[in-house]
């Protein structure tokens, strides 16, 4: 429970960069949300994976490239997913993109994120 504590801390951490760097693009650069969101998960995921392998799981028996390797598979999934869902909610509901996105990363956090970085990226096998 600890560790998912943690992962939550450094999950909400990532977040918070994540939609710092998308309001900031979208309010007041004017780019659109879509691609503000995908830059925003990119700056997010390198916050996660640092706070992952150092400070969440303290996963230092692997070497940090095969673990950056298979965050980024796993991560590339995730801008896949997050980014169509931000844009599928946004565009067909009447949710702003804000909460669009907010809604996706709560639940890809905990469904997607958390087992695949704790069982394969950051395994201790």
């Amino acid at each position: 429970m600890k560790t998912f504590a943690k992962a939550q801390v450094a999950s909400l951490t990532a977040s918070l960069v994540d939609y710092w760097v998308t309001i900031v693009l979208v309010e007041i650069v004017g780019f659109w949300y879509v691609w503000s969101s995908a830059l925003g998960t990119i700056l997010g995921g390198i916050t996660n994976f640092s706070m992952g392998r150092k400070w969440v799981f303290r996963s230092f028996s692997r070497q940090a490239e095969v673990q950056l390797i298979r965050y980024a598979l796993v991560w590339t999934g995730y801008l896949l997913l997050s980014t169509s869902g931000v844009f599928l909610l946004t565009s067909y509901t009447p949710l702003t993109y804000i909460f669009s996105k907010l809604l996706v990363s709560v639940f890809m956090g905990i469904s997607y994120n958390y087992p695949l970085q704790k069982k394969f990226v950051f395994s201790k096998k």
